[in-house]
């Protein structure tokens, strides 16, 4: 049994029954960042803000929201819009929040990309990271059905007919996540659950996970320098703060975050207030009616790269004893293209870990991997014309490619000449 004595103070109680002051040094007093550091590595602060404010502005939400085919179209934009008081803010702050976070997690990825911060002990940040990245999608594409728009309701067909392509189970698949043979009542009630019950527990949980597998090899820096943190923990405790490498999470690194929050906040409230727009499309504010296909249905643009892979094959493939399918090529391609960045660290060959830019091969490889994915982007949007197609078609391929051919070819060479 613990030994117990008389407290000091209300913290010392506390602190003699579940260990404040130990649990606070090892999250944030004693929990060591390098100094050698620039504003990227705020986007996980930011990351953690931004699903605060969708967590929040969600459960405001969910007082007034209607899951019924029904009535959810009129809970959301008369109900909220217009009859609940600042029902039209907390709105705009959910659909904004669930945009802008998907571009700061483009820049949180590709900062890990860039640095090489999956490599050599930080595989399981990657690994949690990306597994974040796909659940928020989830978590996304089930709540971008909520408002029950058209194109809520096209995307939701679209989206789910994609695992009839599955061998066997396909039909009976699709027909079980939607509960009818149609897009209806029950698959909106589905995507609900999904969205407000499910889906934020696993996140909830994952971000655990990922803030925990940071505490051993902690963060990467700018120059991939390997650092002996308990060494230069010491000479910080010391009093020898100038010549340590590293600084402690609180109060010193973290209150730059706050900075760095400060001014995002400020983008994102002229966002909300000024611009909202982007982050609501203009078909969605008609009601889904399931017998008026809009010309061009399209997701929202941070899952128009995968969407384009999708579409991207659109020819079938005659093997001889049968035909590859475009639907089941295109659905396979942009399954593994959602889950193909968590193999960075199988695919990356190298020993190295520095900045692409002292990796002149990997440079380049990474500058032309991110155009194909602002093409795919851009071309996700335009509608399917023959030269649209087959720009699209190449830069699938040329994703796959990069990714799996090339990536592991130049990592190779340059693990054989560092040595």
């Amino acid at each position: 049994m613990a030994h117990i004595t008389k407290a000091t103070s209300v913290k010392d109680w506390f602190d003699q029954r579940i260990a404040l002051t130990k649990l606070w040094n090892v999250l944030a007093a004693q929990y060591w960042v390098p100094k050698n550091i620039s504003w990227l590595w705020a986007m996980g602060v930011v990351l953690t803000v931004l699903f605060t404010l969708l967590f929040v502005s969600g459960l405001l939400l969910l007082m007034y929201y209607k899951p019924d085919a029904k009535l959810a179209f009129d809970s959301v934009n008369y109900t909220i819009m217009q009859e609940v008081e600042y029902g039209w803010l907390w709105r705009h702050i959910h659909a904004v929040a669930a945009s802008v976070i998907f571009l700061v997690i483009y820049i949180h990825m590709f900062t890990g990309i860039y640095y090489g911060s999956y490599k050599k002990g930080r595989e399981m940040i990657w690994i949690t990271g990306m597994v974040l990245f796909l659940v928020f999608s989830a978590e996304a594409f089930s709540g971008y059905m909520l408002p029950w728009g058209q194109m809520s309701y096209w995307a939701a067909m679209v989206i789910t007919n994609l695992f009839g392509g599955i061998p066997v189970i396909g039909e009976a698949l699709v027909e079980w996540i939607r509960g009818d043979f149609a897009v209806s009542d029950p698959t909106l009630t589905r995507f609900f659950m999904l969205h407000v019950c499910l889906l934020p527990i696993v996140i909830i949980m994952t971000i655990v996970v990922h803030f925990y597998t940071l505490r051993v090899p902690h963060v990467n820096n700018l120059e991939g320098e390997e650092i002996d943190f308990e060494v230069e923990a010491e000479k910080y405790l010391e009093g020898k703060t100038k010549e340590s490498k590293i600084i402690p999470f609180w109060p010193a690194f973290l209150s730059k975050d706050f900075m760095y929050v400060s001014f995002f906040m400020i983008f994102f409230i002229y966002l909300v207030c000024f611009h909202f727009n982007f982050a609501m499309d203009p078909i969605n504010f008609d009601p889904a009616d399931p017998g008026k296909t809009p010309l061009h249905i399209y997701p929202e643009w941070y899952f128009l790269w995968q969407y384009e892979i999708l579409r991207g094959f659109f020819f079938d493939i005659p093997l001889g004893f049968m035909t590859l399918k475009a639907a089941d090529i295109g659905s396979a391609a942009m399954g593994f293209a959602g889950i193909s960045l968590i193999l960075m660290p199988l695919l990356d060959r190298s020993d190295v870990v520095a900045p692409a830019h002292k990796r002149p091969a990997f440079f380049i490889w990474f500058w032309i991997f991110l155009i194909d994915l602002i093409i795919l982007t851009i071309y996700g949007k335009l509608p399917p014309t023959d030269f649209n197609a087959w720009v699209g078609f190449y830069a699938s391929v040329g994703y796959l490619v990069l990714l799996l051919v090339v990536l592991p070819i130049i990592t190779i060479k340059e693990r054989k000449a560092a040595k």
